[in-house]
């Protein structure tokens, strides 16, 4: 009855978007010796600092050299940026070596160097390899026909490497001659040319250059845009005009997000009325989402949500509405999501589109009576009790799943209400059985407690509502936070009072209405009790109870007194109806509430996490 887990929210250490971001600088330094013919090594790491490139591509650099007092250039660069440094040597020079080097935040894998022709002086292409790409640092000689033999050799290095390659350095060549057109046949540009890179203080021609090589011989824009495996996000050559006789020049890419990668989410069911039900999943990255389904799996609709004309997409949380079902019919659906690498007004660019298994939901025939739900309140985000409970109704088939308030809460941020969310949902089969959030004092509470909206979808869009399943009604009501609104730690941001009066009036017109009149079971569910409730402060009592005095509930089930307790009618502050109240979050108090409806009873079961019955009623 349960899947197995797939631990998404888990499974990624961050954000995915921003782990598949990265920015690439090339940077001939002159040895840290500026325009103005000073040698300074703190202002040079200060330009890279201000740019917080994460791979460094550094060219005429000095190791342990008479001109440079014995000073390991790269490496007192290194230590001012905190980043790893790979130095390669191109020639012995003064005592030491001369050559170049790249600076990374991540720690290379693997380095090495490849002689390449050089007249007045061996040059060399400096390979090293990350967990994700290859970047060859490069600066190319003085000699025209030397720069094409590096071309070639550049190539087949490349040709060898079965990660993407970038190349970055000082190529002596302008965009227009014919070294950089016999490059452009295997390699994408990926900086503005028209941005000039040299001479610092007022450049007028572009040398230094990021490239990523495309292998394919073809130089069609149209191409290399639709099959490189990242986004150009910018580029950009740094307003630099005294560090070094270079600007800088600073591509930042996005790779393309592996399928495996899109989902943050399973799929998880809400808001089953009115012949319709709601899909919501999250993504780790922007995306164009959409759901595919139907009564097989072979002719499917596709729906994504739409607003003013527009689709709704470049987002991460996805809400899409299915309407217009028929009852006691059995549907499967997908979902779809494809990244969105880059949203601009004239031009878009997408990764590759993830696709779920196939689940399947039915809604209720409607001379369907029978029904059985599972009711969890006052979790507190501790999974050791869930799994507990869980146990207990491992055998029972159930049509749908409260969770009544104070199961995600004091939400921080986005991150760790989903972690929480999703394990709620993957474990109960929420992408199959749908789901009902009701809010407790405690998903009222912290930062995020307002973006909760963002991950739920009330009946009615409010957190108060009414639903059929058959012919049993349920009304969920919202009693807001348990002291008043003045209380000093709400700091004047909380009106409930208002919330509470807006529930008079629709608790009013529903116990008045068809649909509640017509039902042959009644259920009333929401987190704090309205009669049971040992607090003082009891507002949603003295607003509600001449409304609901005569309404003919079955039950009314609620949470957070971590205590339990079962009052019949009338045994507390005159209570019109049944109160179940379940119990805390410790293992040794919590519970799960089953209620069932089969024929013409309608039964409540309440579990501890030993499996024992603590009540068993028919009501």
């Amino acid at each position: 009855m349960f899947l197995g887990l797939l631990l998404f929210h888990s499974a990624w250490a961050g954000d995915v978007a921003e782990k598949n971001t990265l920015s690439i600088m090339s940077y001939n330094i002159r040895n840290a010796k500026g325009l103005d013919e000073v040698t300074d090594y703190r202002r040079l790491a200060d330009v890279i600092l201000r740019e917080a490139p994460d791979v460094v591509a550094v060219q005429e650099l000095d190791s342990v050299t008479g001109r440079s007092k014995g000073i390991d250039v790269l490496g007192e660069i290194a230590g001012r940026v905190l980043m790893y440094h790979v130095y390669g040597a191109s020639i012995p020079y003064d005592g030491g070596k001369y050559g170049l080097g790249v600076l990374s935040k991540e720690r290379p894998l693997n380095h090495y160097s490849v002689v390449l022709p050089g007249r007045e002086e061996q040059r060399q292409l400096l390979v090293v390899e990350f967990e994700r790409y290859v970047i060859g640092c490069t600066h190319f000689s003085l000699t025209e026909e030397d720069r094409m033999s590096s071309v070639d050799i550049i190539k087949e290095e490349a040709a060898k490497v079965k990660k993407p390659f970038f190349l970055a350095g000082d190529l002596n060549a302008v965009p227009d001659s014919d070294v950089m057109t016999r490059l452009q046949k295997d390699f994408l540009l990926l900086n503005d040319v028209r941005n000039f890179t040299i001479p610092a203080d007022n450049p007028n021609r572009c040398i230094d250059y990021i490239a990523y090589y495309t292998g394919e011989n073809d130089n069609s824009e149209e191409k290399k845009s639709r099959e490189k495996p990242f986004t150009v996000l910018s580029n950009r050559v740094v307003a630099e005009s005294v560090a070094s006789d270079h600007r800088p020049v600073v591509v930042t890419i996005r790779f393309k997000a592996k399928p495996s990668e899109v989902f943050r989410t399973l799929p998880y069911l809400q808001n089953p009325v009115d012949n319709g039900i709601t899909v919501m999943w999250q993504t780790y990255v922007p995306t164009y989402s959409w759901v595919e389904y139907g009564t097989d799996t072979l002719n499917l609709k596709k729906v994504h949500l739409l607003r003013d004309g527009q689709v709704i997409c470049n987002n991460t949380n996805h809400k899409i509405r299915l309407t217009d079902l028929q009852p006691g019919q059995q549907y499967y659906y997908r979902v779809c999501s494809r990244e969105i690498t880059l949203y601009q007004a004239y031009y878009k660019e997408f990764g590759p589109t993830a696709v779920s298994r196939f689940y399947s939901f039915g809604l209720p025939a409607p001379d369907r009576k029978d029904f059985s739900a599972l009711l969890f309140n006052d979790l507190h985000k501790r999974q050791e009790t869930y799994d507990a409970l869980l146990k207990q109704v491992k055998d029972i088939p159930y049509d749908f799943v409260f969770f009544n308030g104070d199961c995600i809460d004091d939400p921080v941020n986005e991150d760790q209400a989903l972690e929480h969310l999703s394990l709620y949902c993957e474990k109960i089969n929420a992408s199959e059985k749908p789901v009902f959030f009701l809010r407790g004092n405690h998903e009222i509470r912290n930062a995020y407690s307002i973006g909760l909206r963002d991950l739920f979808d009330y009946v009615g869009d409010k957190t108060y509502g009414a639903f059929n399943w058959g012919d049993t009604r349920f009304v969920m009501f919202d009693c807001g936070e348990d002291k008043p609104d003045s209380t000093y730690v709400y700091y004047g941001l909380n009106d409930f009072e208002q919330l509470r009066l807006d529930q008079r009036e629709f608790l009013k017109k529903e116990t008045a209405g068809k649909e509640f009149k017509k039902a042959s079971k009644r259920v009333l569910v929401g987190h704090i009790p309205i009669y049971g409730n040992s607090n003082k402060y009891n507002p949603s009592m003295e607003l509600w109870a001449d409304v609901l005095a005569n309404a003919p509930f079955n039950v009314s089930l609620s949470g957070h007194l971590h205590t339990y307790h079962y009052y019949p009618k009338g045994a507390v502050n005159n209570n019109p109806f049944p109160e179940v109240i379940g119990n805390g979050p410790q293992l040794e108090k919590a519970m799960v509430m089953v209620l069932q409806r089969k024929g013409a009873v309608l039964t409540l079961t309440v579990l501890n996490a030993e499996g024992e019955k603590i009540l068993e009623k028919e009501l």
